[in-house]
């Protein structure tokens, strides 16, 4: 059966870039796919479980994704014995209902025993096998106060203190908010968040300061939404 249950310790934020530094691993970063969605374009399909090439677009996110970090979790809010077969633990969302991804990445920082989250959605089954390493640099690069080519700084609306702790992919056109490397230690300010109403991921990442990383190519980025682009997928053209 998946977890709901939340973490009790609080992890704290690293205050300057070398602890940054220290703590940004592969080890200390735990991979979570997201697939709690209802998939309204996809008639309510469990979107997860739509087949790719014969094989579940799951699976394809999993096997991008486990090389690059050291613990993964999927959040799934049906469908929990074929996602459990994947040998992963399950999360579902705290609150039942189907509250857009926010929810997800809440209950997943929750049930998270690192210091760093790496979120991906389900639907992106080309992601770069470099994107935790893309994301981690910008992340060091700016606590080292570098400003390199390849990010750009977002929010801080909210006064933050230290280095950013959240990045965001982006390709050569957009950013994908649902890609996105972050602290554990958001946590509290993403519950409160929630209980106020907020379900718009752009409005809480502007909470604070964040980067806006160029991690990878459009086609990298390509997200499938209805059956259709599954076939097109596969047969080339998309």
């Amino acid at each position: 059966m998946p977890s709901s249950n939340h973490t009790s310790d609080a992890t704290p934020l690293p205050s300057d870039a070398e602890q940054l530094k220290v703590s940004l691993t592969p080890a200390n970063i735990t991979g979570v796919v997201l697939a709690g969605g209802q998939a309204r374009r996809m008639g309510g399909v469990d979107k997860g479980l739509v087949m790719l090439n014969e094989v579940p677009l799951v699976a394809h996110v999993l096997a991008r994704l486990t090389p690059q970090v050291g613990e993964l979790l999927i959040n799934a809010n049906r469908s929990h014995a074929e996602y459990a077969a994947y040998g992963h633990p399950l999360v579902e969302d705290s609150e039942q209902g189907y509250h857009g991804p926010l929810m997800g990445m809440a209950s997943a920082l929750a049930a998270a025993r690192t210091p760093w989250v790496m979120m991906v959605a389900c639907d992106v089954p080309h992601l770069p096998n470099e994107l935790v390493e893309t994301l981690s640099v910008a992340l060091i690069d700016h606590a080292n106060g570098d400003q390199l080519e390849g990010f750009t700084v977002e929010g801080g609306h909210a006064v933050d203190a230290g280095p950013a702790l959240l990045a965001v992919a982006a390709d050569e056109f957009r950013y994908h908010p649902v890609i996105c490397l972050m602290h554990r230690g958001l946590l509290p300010s993403l519950q409160a968040a929630l209980a106020a109403g907020e379900r718009k991921i752009d409005r809480w990442f502007d909470q604070h300061v964040w980067l806006k990383v160029q991690a990878g190519s459009e086609q990298d980025f390509a997200n499938l939404n209805t059956l259709e682009e599954c076939r097109e997928m596969e047969a080339g053209s998309r």
